[in-house]
């Protein structure tokens, strides 16, 4: 890494988990091999190794150590990065990933691919290790195998690359690390990256068929794409014409892209001239093509940063990122407070309250009640999360006593107890049934960390109400808007048949759903008609109102796809990427345009424009929009989750691209997630969108994925149950 990043050296500390190890130390050798690949690295300079333990294969040992480092370290100096050793395995003493695990504040699969992909290619039983990776307040931590070969190979597989973790959890700037791009990065941690289209290709996925890349628009028929192909449709060539098909082998063959000619590389990422006419527009794309990971990390890279406002605590913080450390105003309970129904007592030094006391007092729940001082013989009825009165050292609870007399009080004579006898009560003690000052919380104590996203289920907005915080900074969620393109898109609620060529807007009220579902408030930018000067001024409109705009159609090669050239040519932006190796949503484009704010400020703001038919403008928004959304919103990880599941039947691939197919993930009886497909897949097709709750990442290959393999999901919505 280069000076200006990177300090002088970053501190690790390494925990040996061995019981044997614990015991006699010298049968331990992992420590000096790890310290070896730690000194290998820049002759020595990144690296500083902070110190070493041992502790035995117990978790609360070694979740104990490794707090000690995280939370605190001895000298008060931070630790940037624990490794682990031993303890991985499917022995059952083996319980570091357990410990580890239940430490985490963010998890890092990647680290831990990294180190398995690298442990596979030694050996087969590399599948035998359970390896975790993440962060803790600002360290990261990994666990290696107990082998000293094995620990050497998976931190060498990954220890170039923690520099630039380490950085980034410990709270250094993320978007100064990053000016220059991956290729920058690689260079200065000495790695390589892929080429091509070959990069990151394990992320590289996607599906769907009938992707005419034109303006093909909303509706199950497949409208046929202007200037693109053709997409299927109502019958017509192929003849498969149904809207709605379900089964698991729909989808593969009709409607698809016919190509003579081969495509070739283009150096001039420069949208058509609209004013030169259809004759001299590109015949092919002048955007390269980038893998789904590719295009990912450019979303990572150009979304602006979020912007931090002050919010009211109160449910309209519900999905907000907190943007501060929070602490706690005051301690809760404030005030000694009684667990249970029954009386409080002053203990004797013998402990025994065996006997009959009188009742002095009542201690209700109800503030501001003077009471007075309990004296030791006395007792004093008390209700649960009462005050204790002053001098109490403990409560009795109401079910180890008994009534013994009653009087008669006030004018209307109500009975109200006089004595009770305190049964089996000879070994009471001090603090018994009480609730001390600030044993819930404890005033100045942390209680919410930067970066927490405030649920609905209502923990969080619980925490800060009752330590008394009225408002909390927060990264500013942003303002979506949605517009429809194209001539022959009509609003989906028009009454009566529809023209030749007309298309109902299906576009637009799905995706306007689907990003209010998320969180954000969306504004309805209608529909752009096909003129670059009405294009441009609804864009240059909607950028002043929203953060991000989000348009459908009009992407593609047709002489009225505009919205490329608008961007590029009118507005003066820069398309980031304009095609992807993907099915469906081929022509998906990313763009940011320059804009002044309304305090003059030039700022960056982010054009999405999604592939016109339903399906393909449903799954780019979920893939790509929705990850730049979660990164203005100080949301992370950005994007959908990601879980393993199993297939349910054979899925058939595409040969060419990855595919991420619509499917349904449920979980059985056994916790195992299987997933099965919603049906036909055709791009145009909205119904394949219907139920679905995850998207499947599937590779691209001559051959079906049978029934029982393994692949990533991305998670859309709520899991299924079978139970």
């Amino acid at each position: 890494m280069s000076s200006s990043t990177t300090p002088a050296a970053l501190k690790a500390a390494i925990l040996i988990v061995s019981t044997t190890a614990a015991q006699d130390p010298a049968t331990d050798s992992a420590d000096v091999t790890l310290r070896q690949v730690f000194e290998e690295q820049q002759h020595g300079s990144q690296w500083e190794v902070h110190e070493s333990k041992i502790v035995p294969d117990d978790v609360v040992q070694i979740q104990k150590q490794i707090m000690l480092w995280t939370d605190k370290t001895s000298n008060g100096e931070e630790v940037n990065l624990i490794v682990t050793t031993g303890g991985t395995g499917f022995a059952v003493s083996d319980q570091t990933p357990e410990a580890v695990s239940a430490l985490l504040h963010k998890e890092a699969p990647g680290l831990v691919h990294g180190m398995l992909a690298a442990s596979l290619q030694v050996t087969p039983f590399a599948m035998m290790s359970r390896p975790v990776a993440g962060v803790r307040n600002g360290t990261v931590i990994i666990t290696l195998p107990g082998s000293p070969k094995g620990a050497r190979e998976n931190l060498q597989a990954v220890i170039k690359l923690l520099p630039h973790a380490c950085l980034q959890a410990a709270g250094a700037n993320s978007r100064a690390l990053h000016v220059g791009g991956v290729k920058r990065l690689e260079k200065e941690a000495g790695v390589e990256g892929g080429q091509g289209g070959e990069r990151g290709r394990g992320h590289g996925h996607g599906h769907g068929h009938g992707d005419g890349h034109g303006h093909k628009h909303h509706g199950h028929g497949g409208h046929r794409g202007r200037g693109g192909g053709g997409g299927g449709g109502g019958g017509g060539c192929g003849a498969h014409g149904h809207g709605d098909s379900h089964g698991h082998n729909h989808g593969h063959n009709h409607g698809a892209l016919v190509r003579h000619t081969t495509p070739s590389s283009s150096s001039n990422p420069k949208s058509n001239d609209p004013t030169l006419g259809p004759s001299r527009r590109h015949r092919e794309s002048p955007y390269p093509m980038l893998s789904v990971t590719e295009a990912l990390s450019q979303i990572a890279q150009h979304t602006p940063s979020p912007q931090i406002v002050t919010a009211k605590v109160g449910c309209s913080l519900v999905g907000a990122v907190l943007a501060q450390d929070v602490s706690a105003r005051e301690n809760v309970p404030a005030f000694r407070a009684s667990i249970v129904d029954g009386y409080a007592v002053v203990v004797p030094q013998d402990g025994n309250m065996r006997g009959v006391f009188p009742v002095v007092s009542v201690s209700h729940a109800a503030p501001g009640e003077d009471m007075p001082t309990l004296k030791e013989g006395e007792v004093a009825r008390i209700t649960t999360g009462a005050p204790l009165p002053p001098g109490a050292t403990s409560v009795i609870m109401v079910e180890d006593t008994v009534l013994v007399s009653t009087v008669k009080t006030g004018e209307d004579g109500v009975e109200e107890e006089k004595e009770v006898e305190i049964l089996a009560a000879d070994q009471v003690h001090e603090c018994e049934n009480v609730r001390e000052v600030g044993s819930d919380i404890k005033q100045g104590q942390l209680i919410l960390g930067m970066g927490v996203q405030v649920s609905a289920v209502g923990g969080e907005i619980g925490l800060l109400a009752a330590v008394g915080v009225g408002e909390v900074q927060v990264y500013r969620r942003p303002v979506v808007g949605v517009l429809s393109t194209g001539d022959e898109i009509v609003d989906h609620d028009l009454a009566g048949d529809l023209r030749l060529g007309e298309v109902r807007d299906t576009n637009r009220p799905t995706l306007i759903s689907a990003a209010r579902a998320w969180g954000y408030e969306v504004v309805d930018l209608g529909v752009a008609r096909d003129k670059a000067g009405t294009l441009e001024e609804t864009l240059r409109q909607a950028l002043r109102q929203v953060d991000v705009v989000i348009t459908t159609g009009g992407v593609s090669m047709g002489e009225l796809d505009l919205l490329k050239p608008t961007i590029e040519r009118s507005l003066g932006g820069t398309i980031h990427f304009g095609r992807v190796a993907m099915k469906p949503g081929k022509p998906t484009t990313f763009a940011t345009v320059p804009v002044k704010d309304n305090d003059g400020e030039r700022v960056s703001k982010v054009i999405f424009s999604l592939p016109g038919n339903p399906a393909s403008a449903l799954v780019t928004f979920h893939l790509f929009v929705l990850q730049s959304l979660h990164q203005l919103s100080g949301i992370s990880p950005s994007g959908l989750p990601k879980v393993p599941v199993t297939l349910g039947h054979d899925f058939p691939l595409d040969r060419s691209r990855p595919e991420y197919h619509r499917a349904i993930v449920s979980v059985n009886r056994d916790g195992v997630l299987t997933a099965v497909t919603t049906g036909g897949q055709r791009s145009s097709m909205i119904g394949s969108m219907k139920g679905a709750n995850a998207l499947l990442a599937l590779p691209s290959g001559p051959e079906p994925l049978r029934k029982g393999s393994k692949v990533e999901a991305l998670l859309m919505g709520s899991l299924r149950s079978d139970m």
